[in-house]
């Protein structure tokens, strides 16, 4: 009958489907059945090894290891390994990724609340940024990816955000006009080349480099250490230090992996997560440092500018996109936060 013939089709491809789903956490480490069980999570992220948010989660997976006495640790796939960002999300979402190093970007769609820590000059400096993302308002922020099968664990810092060109530096608004500016896909940074006269091209970390080489853009916007690891600065030798946006990174855990452990196995990725921040920051401090003398180095030219005239032109941005009572008034209170 076609209903039988539907059931023969559709059950193996539904077991596959299953299986694929569970299968991060119903593949531990077993060393003997009358022993526990390792259970190992799979961390996506986009950078390579050494790079400081794949280096911070490692260190999580060391502080769980150690404080489960072995049955719970994390494997980091870095360089883009399990994808882009855009379909890692996806993935976590189902559980078929246990863990994710996102930007607060790639949330946007899905959480409008995090479009706000991206908003071009809203963070005096880094301090004030942590600050107000370590309180009240940043578990404000991302509550909403709840709703969405992500668990917000932590926020890792990504700097400031400046534009790096092809052809010639930065150095007032006007010099952006009619250029090609590689973004994040976001309605909010395609916005906010639209203010400052660009226009915003976006693509996935992967494309960048050749889309720089060969002119498909005239140049992208990232901090340094981005700049450095991509090797953009190959391309793209004109660093100008716009520092028009600090959108942090975040670290999300899939509702359903998360789920599936033990209630102390929970409480002890959480609280690992919260104590890989600090360490993270060290790493992200010592790493911008470093990157910027090494693009020095290779060649990179790197210019400040006066900011007061970029940020003048963000105004359609914040009308855009802070609209409701409650997203202007998380935007008043971080902008009241000392």
């Amino acid at each position: 009958m076609p209903g039988e013939k539907s059931m023969t089709i559709h059950a193996p491809r539904r077991a596959v489907l299953l299986g694929a789903l569970a299968a991060p956490l119903a593949a531990p480490s077993i060393a003997g059945r009358a022993s526990a069980q390792t259970i190992t999570l799979r961390s996506a992220d986009v950078h390579p090894d050494g790079y400081p948010t794949v280096e911070a989660v490692k260190y999580m997976s060391k502080l769980l290891e150690e404080r489960s006495g072995g049955r719970l640790k994390v494997q980091v796939f870095g360089s883009r390994q399990l994808g882009e960002e855009k379909d890692t999300v996806e993935q976590t979402r189902f559980g078929v990724i246990d863990l994710n190093r996102i930007n607060s970007v790639t949330l946007n769609s899905l959480v409008p609340e995090t479009v706000i820590p991206g908003l071009p000059f809203l963070f005096r400096d880094e301090a004030h940024m942590h600050r107000v993302l370590d309180g009240a308002i940043g578990d404000e922020i991302v509550s909403g990816a709840t709703r969405h099968n992500l668990i917000p664990l932590a926020y890792y810092d990504s700097g400031a955000r400046s534009f790096y060109m092809r052809g010639k530096p930065i150095h007032e608004p006007g010099d952006l006009r009619g250029q090609k500016i590689r973004v994040q896909p976001s309605d909010m940074w395609v916005a906010m080349m639209r203010a400052f006269g660009a226009n915003a091209t976006p693509l996935p970390t992967g494309e960048v480099y050749s889309a720089l080489q060969t002119g498909v853009v005239d140049g992208a916007e990232n901090n340094y250490p981005s700049y450095q690891s991509f090797r953009h600065f190959e391309v793209a030798r004109f660093y100008s230090a716009s520092e028009h946006s600090m959108a942090p990174e975040i670290l999300v855990v899939s509702k359903r992996s998360h789920d599936r452990l033990p209630k102390d196995l929970q409480d002890m990725l959480r609280q690992a997560a919260k104590d890989s921040v600090p360490e993270m920051r060290r790493l992200w401090q010592a790493r911008s440092e470093e990157a910027k003398r090494a693009v020095i180095a290779a060649g990179a030219q790197i210019n400040t500018m006066d900011k007061a005239p970029f940020e003048r032109t963000m105004g359609p941005v914040y009308d855009q996109f802070v609209k409701d009572a409650r997203m202007k008034g998380i935007v008043s209170r971080i902008r009241e936060t000392a």
